[in-house]
């Protein structure tokens, strides 16, 4: 069973990391929070954009979006819907469902809910279902190895990668995807370690595409 929330957004909220997502600024979009079975309650929030969404992204560490929505609307962007899957609170838990390396059935079950549950709910719920082209999943740092690990093995569903200072717990495999997903790397000068970890990732995507060139 599922238990959903609406959020008209005309006013600003505050928030903290392991609370439900409450919007921040005025909008014109709308945000709607659900619950979930998995994990003993898992919730998803999405920013519902005024318009009828021309792209669509899946995020990790969905209670952490309330001010896209404001950013979103006030960016010359085609209009987006954001998908995002509410992480957990203890880190060494978000680690393990975040990178495929640590606990390989807590990652497994997580992906399925995040690739298969949360993904179908979406196009029900919402009757958006967007072709790969239109389709993206993000993450930051820890989440960020969540976005290239779901990127990499489900080529088909998301065509395209956005990661902004991934951890190091995930490691380019040796196996890489054909045709490879447009994979988008950011990090900061000012952390080498999130830095270091990015341009692994580029070098390894940048090969890949010689390899089929």
């Amino acid at each position: 069973m599922k238990k959903q929330t609406r959020d008209r957004v005309n006013r600003t909220l505050s928030e903290s990391d392991g609370a439900p997502a409450k919007p921040s600024g005025a909008i014109s979009g709308e945000f709607v929070t659900e619950t979930f079975e998995y994990d003993g309650g898992r919730q998803v929030t999405v920013y519902v954009p005024p318009d009828p969404p021309e792209a669509i992204v899946f995020a990790g560490d969905g209670q952490r979006i309330s001010k896209w929505g404001r950013l979103l609307e006030e960016a010359a962007v085609p209009s987006t819907m954001i998908v995002g899957v509410h992480g957990r609170t203890d880190e060494p838990l978000r680690l393990h469902e975040y990178s495929p390396g640590f606990e390989p059935k807590r990652f497994a079950a997580h992906e399925e809910f995040f690739v298969q549950d949360v993904r179908r709910w979406t196009e029900s719920r919402f009757g958006v279902a967007l072709p790969v082209e239109r389709s993206a999943v993000f993450g930051v740092s820890a989440d960020g190895e969540l976005a290239l690990a779901l990127g990499l093995r489900h080529s088909q569903v998301y065509g395209a990668i956005l990661c902004v200072s991934p951890g190091g717990g995930y490691k380019p495999p040796g196996v890489m995807p054909s045709p490879l997903p447009r994979t988008y790397l950011v990090a900061g000068t000012q952390e080498p370690f999130f830095l270091g970890n990015a341009r692994r990732w580029a070098e390894r995507c940048a090969m890949q595409v010689r390899i089929l060139s």
